[in-house]
């Protein structure tokens, strides 16, 4: 049920205006036949604007209900094209997943990924924004740094993550899940046809995107695996242009259905800057036929959890 805030605004203003003209009116020009047929006139006139807007507000209500009806509509469809876009599509992918936004992601992202027939090898996880000035001494003591500053030891700390990754579970990934800086889960140190980074942030002080992602691709990049920079639609503060700076594939919609079908076209080997954004270059990649992939494992680039 839609509630129109202006429609009972000017209904009251109405009414108390007209009781005003009424009361003065009444006040100083008793008896004069008039003015009082003027006053009427004028009553009758906020009586037909008040129900004129009345009739409005629930067009308006309807037309709301209507398009709520429409977008359900539209939702059961995706959900049931969906298997038939993405089946099979990924089939023998080894993909992990990196969370730099502290939010976690949608459950269904995962889901997809499965049923495009990819294995999601790890999940890991940056926690409390990557601030690292209560660790600071800590990190530097059981880690052997010194002399960094604040974006350096960050910088460095997200390569060794995205070593971590490539390579396998290292000392630095050890240090900062001890305190409470990373969560990991899953296998590392596997063969990896793609990560995907989950950034944009909904709070200011927690944008880290030149400190802790780009250092991120940049390594795994080094490492010649293929990035994915993805973040959800809603989200206050943007890491797509970032991303694309680095020339991988960006996906700004993945909490939705075609956000998430974009991003399995992308690991076919589709790259380019999908979603709704202006950062966005189209909505989805050209979609093939059938289930299988037409142009096998892709590049990115333009030229212990449940969910496991």
């Amino acid at each position: 049920m839609i509630i129109d805030l202006k429609y009972h605004i000017a209904s009251l203003v109405a009414v108390f205006l007209a009781l005003g003209i009424g009361i003065l009116v009444g006040s100083t020009l008793l008896g004069n036949d008039a003015l009082t047929r003027q006053q009427k006139q004028l009553a009758d006139k906020l009586m037909l604007q008040m129900e004129q807007l009345r009739e409005k507000n629930e067009a308006v209500e309807a037309r709301a209900n209507a398009l709520e009806m429409d977008n359900e509509r539209q939702k059961q469809f995706e959900k049931q094209v969906l298997p038939v876009l993405v089946r099979e599509r990924l089939s023998g992918y080894r993909l992990a997943i990196i969370e730099t936004n502290s939010y976690g992601f949608p459950d269904d992202l995962i889901a997809t990924l499965r049923l495009a027939g990819a294995e999601v090898q790890s999940i890991t996880t940056v926690l409390n924004g990557f601030y690292i000035d209560g660790n600071r001494q800590a990190l530097e003591k059981k880690l052997g740094w010194s002399n960094l500053t604040d974006e350096q030891l960050t910088a460095r700390l997200a390569a060794e993550i995205a070593r971590g990754l490539v390579k396998g579970k290292n000392k630095a990934m050890d240090v900062l899940v001890e305190e409470d800086l990373l969560k990991i889960s899953g296998n590392y140190g596997v063969p990896l046809d793609g990560v995907i980074i989950i950034g944009g942030s909904q709070d200011r002080k927690m944008v880290r995107v030149q400190a802790l992602d780009l250092p991120l691709i940049d390594t795994l990049l080094q490492y010649k695996v293929p990035v994915y920079g993805v973040e959800e639609t809603s989200v206050l503060y943007s890491y797509m242009q970032d991303y694309q700076k680095k020339r991988i594939t960006t996906v700004d919609n993945i909490d939705t259905i075609p956000g998430q079908v974009a991003l399995v076209y992308a690991l076919t080997g589709k790259p380019g800057h999908y979603g709704v954004k202006p950062t966005a270059q189209k909505f989805l990649p050209e979609l093939d036929e059938g289930g299988q992939p037409a142009d096998g494992k892709g590049t990115s680039g333009i030229g212990t959890d449940s969910r496991l």
